[in-house]
C-alpha cells in the first residue's frame, strides 16, 4: 500500500494564456485530514478538479492513490476519490431512498451492495427519518449528512470535501466534524476546503494557495510560528477614543488589521509589544496573544494591506 494518498509535482493548468495553477507541488498522506485554503480565484477548485480525475492538467505529474493521473487512466482514478459539493449533491424533488439509488446507478453498484453500504453509512451518520422522505423536508444538517453519504456509497479512498458545512449551525458543524474524525480513523484521506478558520484548525495539515501558487503548506501550529515569529497583540478600542491609525503609527507596531470588533497588531519585540500595550491611552487595552489561523490567512493570502 502505497503512503501517500496523494503526489503532485510540478503541477501547471492553464485555460488559454491564463495560468489558473502554477508549479504546485504536495502530497498528501493516507489517512490525513488535510486542508486546501484560499481566496476564491486562488486555485484551489483547479486543482482539486484534477485529484478527482476532471480535468488533465497541462503539465506535471500527478498521481492519486498511487494511480497516475492520465488521460486514458482517469476513470481509475476517480473510482478511487469521493467528491461533495457545497452547491449540488442531492436532488430536492427526490427522496433520500430514490437519491441514494440514482448516486449507486450512477457508481455501477449493485443494488444488494448498495442497500448494504446504505445502511452501513445511515448507521454511520445516525441517520433516523424515513428514506422515504424528500430531500427538500429535511433539516440542513441532515442533509448534509446524506450528501456525505451518498459521496461514501462507492467506498472511495479520498473525499473531497468543498465547504461543506456552509450555511449550518455550530452544533451541525461540530457533529460534521466528528464523521470527519471518524473517516479519517478508518483510513480514509480527507481533504477539505473551508472558509471557517475553526474548522481549519482540526486539519493535521493546511495548504494556502494564492494565485496560483502554493504559498505555505504545514501545521496549523507550524503555520502561525512562521507567519508571526515576532509577537501578536489584540487590542480594544472603546467608541470616542483615538482613532486607531493614531494608537498604531507606533513605532514598535509593523502591522495592524481589524479583527472583529477589536484589532490585531503584530509588534518588533517582547519588551517593545508591552511597552506599546502599558502606553495605550484611556479607552484602549490590550494583551499579548497566540494568533490565529485567520491572522495567518489575512497576512499570506489576502495580505495586511488588503
Amino acid at each position: 500500500m502505497v503512503e501517500n494518498a496523494v503526489e503532485i509535482d510540478d503541477l501547471s493548468v492553464a485555460f488559454g494564456d491564463f495560468l489558473a495553477v502554477d508549479k504546485v507541488s504536495f502530497s498528501v498522506r493516507r489517512g490525513e485530514i488535510f486542508g486546501f485554503l484560499g481566496a476564491n480565484g486562488a486555485g484551489k477548485t483547479t486543482t482539486i478538479r484534477v485529484m478527482c480525475g476532471l480535468l488533465i492538467p497541462t503539465s506535471g505529474s500527478v498521481r492519486i492513490a498511487g494511480l497516475p493521473l492520465t488521460a486514458g487512466g482517469k476513470k481509475l482514478v476517480k473510482e478511487k476519490v469521493g467528491y461533495m459539493s457545497q452547491k449540488f449533491t442531492l436532488y430536492d424533488d427526490l427522496t433520500v431512498a430514490e437519491n441514494m439509488a440514482f448516486k449507486a446507478s450512477l457508481r455501477s453498484i449493485p443494488r444488494s451492495a448498495a442497500k448494504i453500504k446504505q445502511k452501513e453509512l445511515f448507521d454511520l451518520i445516525g441517520f433516523k427519518y424515513s428514506e422515504n422522505t424528500l430531500v427538500r423536508d429535511l433539516p440542513a444538517g441532515i442533509k448534509q449528512q446524506i450528501s456525505l453519504a451518498a459521496t461514501l456509497l462507492h467506498d472511495p479512498e479520498i473525499i473531497f470535501l468543498d465547504e461543506p458545512t456552509s450555511g449550518v449551525s455550530p452544533s451541525v458543524r461540530a457533529r460534521f466534524w466528528e464523521l470527519i474524525r471518524a473517516l479519517a480513523g478508518e483510513g480514509k484521506t480527507v481533504i477539505v476546503t473551508t472558509h471557517y478558520m475553526d474548522e481549519a484548525e482540526q486539519c493535521e495539515r493546511i495548504a494556502l494557495m494564492r494565485s496560483g501558487k502554493l504559498i505555505a503548506l504545514d501545521s496549523p501550529a507550524e503555520l502561525k510560528k512562521k507567519a508571526y515569529p515576532e509577537p501578536v497583540a489584540e487590542i480594544k478600542v472603546s467608541a470616542g477614543t483615538n482613532d486607531a491609525k493614531t494608537i498604531f503609527s507606533n513605532d514598535a507596531v509593523t502591522a495592524w488589521w481589524p479583527y472583529g470588533a477589536k484589532y490585531h497588531a503584530a509588534l518588533r519585540s517582547k519588551k517593545e509589544a508591552e511597552s506599546f500595550i502599558s502606553g495605550l491611552p484611556a479607552g484602549a487595552s490590550g494583551r499579548l496573544i497566540t494568533p490565529s489561523l485567520e491572522d495567518v490567512f489575512i497576512k499570506l493570502v489576502e495580505g495586511h494591506n488588503r
